[in-house]
């Protein structure tokens, strides 16, 4: 009787230690996925607890609770220094409109064409993406989501078909102001759905709490040459082809309001 037991309990101590060596192998594995494969949630975004004012100098209660979150990610061109490029961005809403506040530390701003549709993306401008819906896919030539090119003038561009760039100044108010190397800039972008069509009537989205938005933010860095040098974004962009926000939305991130 004694053999029995001590034979079985055996087994016993044996079956839990390979549990635990299951337990520990599925733990690694999943945190090893996670450290390779980091996602591109930005979590939930509060709402505004005052009144926001566009006038590029961010003294309100909202901003001051709301967290930097980083523009880090080179997309294009050679890695970066500090003392050349640093960017950092904060977020909040209300039922009418999303807010961004923006900080671009450049040691040069460049503001070549006169004509706002002209090589936009060549000169320094901030770039904000924004999936109403957060489906994901393909927006190049349509309103799937919508890439905003912000000039130092605060035109908006994106286009509408191949070849076809439109002002879409009406969809946001936004203001820069400049001290030294640093740019502080201040958005409230209306949202859209994928239904708009351009130089037509159309509603804007009422946003409340819950609502999920594919979101990403880039900055194009020009500090002197033919063509920008530098494309640097929110997000981690799998594969060697970094610069696909501007038709793909699948590499945005997601945001989720919260109050």
């Amino acid at each position: 009787m004694k053999a029995t037991y001590k034979v079985s309990r055996d087994r016993d101590l044996n079956k839990n230690k390979m549990k635990q060596k299951q337990h520990l192998f599925y733990f690694l594995t999943i945190s090893f996925f996670l450290a390779c494969n980091p996602t591109n949630d930005h979590g939930k975004i509060s709402k505004a607890v005052d009144t926001i004012s566009i006038d590029g100098k961010a003294d309100e209660t909202t901003w001051k609770k709301a967290p930097w979150l980083p523009i880090d990610q080179v997309w294009l061109g050679k890695p970066v220094n500090s003392s050349d490029f640093k960017g950092r961005y904060k977020l909040s809403w209300t039922q009418e409109s999303l807010f961004v506040l923006v900080e671009i530390q450049d040691d040069s701003l460049v503001n070549r064409f006169k004509n706002p549709l002209e090589r936009w993306w060549d000169e320094d401008c901030v770039e904000i993406f924004i999936d109403e819906d957060n489906s994901d896919g393909d927006h190049q030539f349509n309103h799937n989501a919508f890439a905003y090119h912000i000039d130092l003038d605060g035109n908006v561009v994106d286009i509408i078909a191949e070849n076809t760039p439109k002002l879409f100044n009406d969809h946001m108010e936004s203001k820069r102001i400049t001290n030294g190397n640093t740019s502080i800039w201040e958005f409230k972008i209306d949202l859209y759905p994928d239904t708009f069509e351009y130089g037509k009537e159309n509603k804007k989205v009422t946003l409340f709490e819950g609502k999920e938005i594919g979101f990403a933010i880039a900055y194009c860095d020009n500090d002197g040459s033919e063509h920008r040098e530098n494309f640097i974004g929110s997000e981690v962009v799998e594969g060697e082809d970094k610069d696909r926000g501007w038709k793909d939305a699948g590499i945005f991130g997601t945001i989720e309001l919260k109050k």
